[in-house]
């Protein structure tokens, strides 16, 4: 019992440690001031026909002038051919030139050869963009000595556990990068909403150490960014920059997506985001083997009771906020997520440990 309190009180500490941190951050709103920086918006994609005439047609509704605005699509071997609509803002397809183990991580480095603009965002092809998402981080960069810029990401859910269930994992992650900021010791991102200058991506030698891992072309270049130049790398707390992206619809494909996710853990150069990885880990064990413990009836009913309850409020406490500033929706199927994730999670993390996930039809190496 010892060691399950001990693991408890340390995944207590760390969840109210990032709700604090949450706090830190303070909101920003664009102000209305002249646009200044010309950006490149960089779209690694394979076979996306479906979405992206939506994310295009999102992006052609920003209230940015076109001649600051550039987009490059990157084609990593799409089965189908993608033909550009009408747009009145300049954008081109690429082919992605595979150098390395990760799909994602050369497309951004291909495409950054023909960026010509200070500026660079990245998305996902299955996003959509709010109006005000360059100008808002334009009036950001204008008021800040500013280099890299990490943004929030949330999803646009239908009535389903499924659905309900990813949109408050995600939120849970949204909640401890912000709180990670606000400690000082940012170490994830979504490159679904995620800046940098092109020189500084330059200065950090882009992805180079780590392109022999599939993922995390964005935690990986963010915590590169950390450790050289941590006060230039700020997390842009705005509601009018929250890109809207889509959830997976099985089961099956949500476990490979967060299994991919997981598998960077292992890798991270941020000690910060090991310990937090593994302190999760541990409160959501503990909380299993005292359920299994009290079912086998070697812990009384209230023991479990309370440890419940107390991981519960205790998560509700960063939920709540990060949920608040991610969408409007309510929260669903709260009570059950919050018993379902620790086996969900345990399952993810031990299984990641396997090295192999399946994306986009491929079955990739960590």
């Amino acid at each position: 019992m010892i060691l399950l309190l001990f693991g408890f009180i340390i995944y207590y500490a760390a969840i109210i440690g990032l709700s604090y941190g949450f706090s830190k951050i303070p909101f920003f709103e664009n102000s209305g001031m002249p646009p200044r920086t010309k950006f490149t918006i960089i779209v690694p994609f394979r076979d996306e026909v479906d979405n992206l005439p939506i994310l295009l047609n999102s992006i052609s509704k920003l209230n940015y002038p076109i001649e600051f605005l550039n987009v490059i699509l990157v084609d990593d071997e799409s089965k189908e051919a993608f033909r550009i609509p009408n747009f009145k803002f300049q954008v081109s397809i690429i082919k992605n030139n595979r150098i390395s183990n990760s799909p994602k991580k050369d497309a951004i480095t291909t495409a950054m050869q023909s960026v010509i603009t200070d500026w660079v965002i990245t998305t996902d092809a299955d996003c959509i963009v709010p109006e005000n998402w360059l100008l808002t981080f334009d009036n950001y960069i204008q008021k800040n000595q500013v280099e890299m810029l990490a943004g929030a990401v949330t999803y646009q859910v239908q009535n389903s556990f499924l659905h309900h269930f990813q949109q408050l994992d995600l939120v849970s992650l949204q909640g401890a990068t912000i709180g990670s900021f606000g400690l000082g010791l940012g170490f994830m991102c979504n490159g679904a909403n995620f800046g940098y200058t092109k020189p500084f991506f330059h200065k950090l030698n882009g992805f180079e150490g780590n392109d022999t891992i599939a993922s995390g072309d964005d935690v990986f270049l963010l915590q590169k960014a950390m450790v050289q130049a941590p006060e230039k790398v700020h997390y842009l707390k705005s509601k009018e920059v929250i890109v809207t992206t889509q959830p997976v619809d099985s089961w099956r494909s949500l476990f490979y997506q967060r299994v991919r996710w997981a598998s960077k853990t292992v890798s991270y150069k941020s000690w910060f985001g090991k310990a937090l990885g593994l302190v999760v880990f541990t409160g959501n064990l503990s909380w299993i083997f005292s359920f299994g413990f009290w079912i086998l009836d070697f812990y009384s009913v209230q023991f479990f009771f309370f440890v419940t309850l107390l991981k519960f409020l205790v998560d509700f406490t960063l939920i709540y906020r990060t949920n608040r500033f991610l969408t409007k929706n309510s929260m669903r199927f709260l009570i059950l997520s919050s018993l379902f994730y620790p086996f969900f999670s345990v399952c993810v993390a031990l299984y990641s440990l396997f090295g192999k996930y399946e994306w986009k039809g491929r079955v990739l190496n960590k």
